[in-house]
C-alpha cells in the first residue's frame, strides 16, 4: 500500500514539475518595438563603432521615450562582409560587440527596466566562413547536404537565378567542384532547408538564446528559405538588365509552400520553451517583402508579419487616399483576432524624414494611432534624415560596393545606417574615435536628442507625446478603427471606445488650408483637446478644438482627444477634486 502510494505521489510531483504555463500572452499587442542597429548606436570603448555596453548605456533613453521592447539587429560572430548578416557562429557575439558577458549584462540590465530584448534570427544563409559550410566543401560526414550545390553547364551556373545583391546566385568552388546557392552576397552561402539536420541546428540555435533570456526574434529573409527546380531558368520580369535582381520572377527561390510550415516549426519551439518554464510568450516578427497574400499567410502560422505597405506603397507624392487604401487593406486581410504593425522605416530603407519631407511627425502618428505594433526605427524619434553625400571611398555597404562607383549612391544603405545623434558635441556624441564607421550626418549640431528635449517644439516631443497616448488611452489599446479621406486632402483616423475618442488628422495638401466637421462621426462627444500637433503647425497642446469646425493648415497634423458630453476627462476631475479638498480645507480652518 504505502509503495502504492509513493508511486502515485511521484507521478503527481511529475506531473507538477512537467506542466508549465505561459504567461503574459500577447504582450506586443499595443507594444513600440525599437530597431537599434549596433554599429551606430553607441561606442562605449571609442573605436569609432557601436557596441553592446553602450546599448546598455543609454537603456533608459527607451523607458523615458516610452519604447517596450528593443530589437536588435545581428551581434552574432562575423566576418562583417555584409555587417552581421554573414554569421560565422549563431552562438557567439562578434567581439567587436563586446562579449558574452556583455549581452547577459544588457538583458540583466534591460529586465531591471521592464524592457524586452529582440534579436534578429538569420536563418536563410551563413557566412561561407562558418565551419559548417568547410566542412560542406570537403563533403564531410552530415554536412555534405548543408547547403545548396549543383553542377554547372559546362562552365556556367546551374541556371540563371540571381543574388539579390545583383549578378548570378551561383558561386563555382573548386575544392567540391560544384555550385553553391548565395541568394545575398557570395560569401553568404544559402542553407538547405529540406534537410532535417539543418533544421535541428537552428531549433538548437532558438533554445540557446531562448535559454540566454531573450523575448522573442525577428526572423531575416524568410521568403527565401526555402527553393526548388534548381536546374530551371526563372522567367524575366520584362526588366531589362541580366545582372539586377528584378529583372527576374523568382518562382523558385522565394515563397515556396514549405516555408510556412518550417516558420511555424518555430513557433511551436517558442510556445514549448515559453510554457515548460513558466515564462511569457515569446514573439516571433518576420521579414517578408512579398505579395500581400503571400505575407499574411503568416499570420496563419503562429507570427506577425512586418507590414512594409508604407516604405512600398507610399512616397511623398502620396494622396490621403493611397494611405487610407494601405490601411483598410491591410485591416481587411489579416485573420480576425490577429494583431497589425506598422512599419515606417528600417536598416534597409530610405529613412522617413528622408522618404517624406517635411512630414515625418505624420508618419509618427500614424503608426503609433493604429491599432497594433508600432516600429521604431533607431533616429525616427529625433527625425534623423539620410546621409546621401557618402563617398565611394566612405562607403561600406557591400550592396553598393557591388554595384560599382558609377551606382553606388542609387544602391547603398549607408546613408540610412549612420551613427544616433545624442548631442552637439564631437561625433554628435556617438563616440570619441577620431573616425566613426560611417561619417556623422552634418545636421547633428541642430537635430539630436538633447537639443530637441529643451526645444519648445521638436520630434522628439511629440514622439514623446505619442507614447504618453498610446500608454494611457484604452481608444488606443482597444478601440474600433475607422479611416476615411475629407474634402480630398485630410486623412481621418478614429480610435473610439463608449468613453473615449482619439482622431488623427493630416492635411496632405501643400497649400490648402482644410476644414473639418466631425460632428456627425462623434455625436455626443464634446470639443477635443489637442494632444499632438506636427512641428511647426502653430498649434498647441491642450489646445481646444471645436469639432464642427476644425482647422488644419497645409501639411499639418494633430491628434486629439474627445469625451463623451456627459464623461468629463480625467484631468478635470482631478482639478475638480483637488479645488473641492481646499475648499474643504478653507472652510474647516474658517470655521475653527
Amino acid at each position: 500500500m504505502f509503495k502504492s502510494r509513493y508511486h502515485i505521489f511521484l507521478s503527481l510531483l511529475a506531473v507538477t514539475l512537467i506542466s508549465g504555463e505561459i504567461l503574459d500572452r500577447g504582450w506586443w499587442n499595443h507594444t513600440v518595438f525599437y530597431q537599434i542597429y549596433p554599429r551606430s548606436f553607441m561606442d562605449s570603448d571609442d573605436d569609432g563603432v557601436g557596441d553592446l555596453k553602450g546599448i546598455t548605456n543609454k537603456l533608459e533613453h527607451f523607458v523615458t521615450s516610452g519604447v517596450g521592447a528593443i530589437w536588435l539587429s545581428p551581434i552574432n560572430r562575423s566576418p562583417m562582409v555584409d555587417f552581421g548578416y554573414d554569421i560565422s557562429d549563431f552562438k557567439d557575439v562578434d567581439k567587436i560587440f563586446g562579449t558574452m558577458t556583455d549581452f547577459e549584462n544588457l538583458l540583466t540590465r534591460a529586465k531591471a527596466l521592464g524592457l524586452r530584448i529582440i534579436l534578429d534570427l538569420v536563418p536563410n544563409h551563413t557566412s561561407d566562413e562558418h565551419y559548417w559550410f568547410k566542412e560542406s566543401i570537403n563533403r564531410t560526414g552530415k554536412y555534405e547536404h548543408y547547403y545548396i550545390w549543383a553542377d554547372g553547364k559546362g562552365k556556367l551556373p546551374p541556371n540563371n537565378w540571381l543574388s539579390v545583391f545583383g549578378g548570378s546566385a551561383w558561386e563555382y568552388n573548386s575544392i567540391r567542384n560544384q555550385w553553391y546557392l548565395h541568394q545575398f552576397h557570395k560569401k553568404q552561402p544559402d542553407l538547405n532547408y529540406t534537410n532535417p539536420e539543418v533544421q535541428e541546428e537552428m531549433k538548437e540555435t532558438i533554445l540557446y538564446w531562448l535559454r540566454k533570456g531573450v523575448d522573442g526574434f525577428r526572423v531575416d529573409a524568410v521568403p527565401h528559405l526555402f527553393e526548388t527546380n534548381y536546374t530551371l531558368d526563372e522567367p524575366t520580369s520584362g526588366i531589362e538588365d541580366d545582372y539586377e535582381y528584378d529583372s527576374l520572377n523568382h518562382i523558385f527561390t522565394t515563397d515556396q509552400p514549405e516555408t510556412y510550415n518550417l516558420v511555424l516549426s518555430w513557433r511551436k519551439i517558442l510556445d514549448e520553451y515559453a510554457y515548460q518554464h513558466n515564462t511569457s510568450e515569446k514573439v516571433m516578427l518576420i521579414e517578408a517583402y512579398a505579395t500581400l497574400e503571400n505575407t499574411i499567410k503568416y499570420y496563419n502560422y503562429g507570427s506577425i508579419p512586418f507590414n512594409f505597405y508604407f516604405i512600398t506603397n507610399a512616397t511623398d507624392a502620396s494622396d490621403a487616399s493611397v494611405f487610407k487604401d494601405i490601411i483598410e487593406s491591410w485591416m481587411k486581410a489579416i485573420p480576425k483576432g490577429s494583431i497589425a504593425n506598422w512599419v515606417m522605416g528600417n536598416h534597409d530603407r530610405n529613412r522617413t524624414a528622408s522618404r517624406f519631407p517635411g512630414m515625418a511627425d505624420q508618419m509618427t502618428m500614424l503608426a503609433m494611432i493604429l491599432p497594433g505594433v508600432a516600429v521604431t526605427y533607431y533616429g525616427e524619434e529625433i527625425g534623423m534624415v539620410d546621409k546621401t553625400d557618402i563617398t565611394w571611398e566612405e562607403t561600406q555597404d557591400p550592396l553598393a560596393c557591388n554595384a560599382g562607383r558609377e551606382k553606388y549612391q542609387s544602391r547603398s544603405r549607408d546613408p540610412v545606417r549612420t551613427p544616433f545623434q545624442w548631442h552637439f558635441q564631437r561625433n554628435a556624441g556617438f563616440s570619441n574615435a577620431n573616425k566613426t564607421w560611417l561619417p556623422i550626418h552634418e545636421n547633428y549640431t541642430i537635430t539630436n536628442l538633447i537639443v530637441e528635449q529643451y526645444q519648445n517644439e521638436s520630434h522628439y516631443k511629440v514622439y514623446r507625446a505619442l507614447t504618453t497616448l498610446r500608454n494611457t488611452s484604452d481608444a488606443l489599446k482597444f478601440g474600433s478603427l475607422s479611416v476615411d479621406v475629407i474634402n480630398n486632402n485630410i486623412l481621418y483616423i478614429l480610435r473610439k471606445t463608449s468613453e473615449e475618442a482619439v482622431t488623427l488628422l493630416i492635411n496632405f495638401s501643400k497649400d490648402k488650408q482644410g476644414k473639418v466637421d466631425l460632428t456627425r462621426v462623434l455625436t455626443g462627444f464634446k470639443n477635443g483637446v489637442i494632444k499632438v500637433a506636427s512641428v511647426g503647425s502653430k498649434l498647441r497642446q491642450n489646445q481646444t478644438v471645436e469639432l464642427n469646425n476644425i482647422s488644419i493648415p497645409p501639411k499639418v497634423s494633430i491628434v486629439f482627444q474627445a469625451y463623451p458630453s456627459s464623461k468629463a476627462p480625467a484631468e478635470y476631475v482631478a482639478s475638480l477634486q483637488t479645488i473641492i479638498l481646499a475648499l474643504s480645507f478653507l472652510i474647516i480652518t474658517l470655521y475653527k
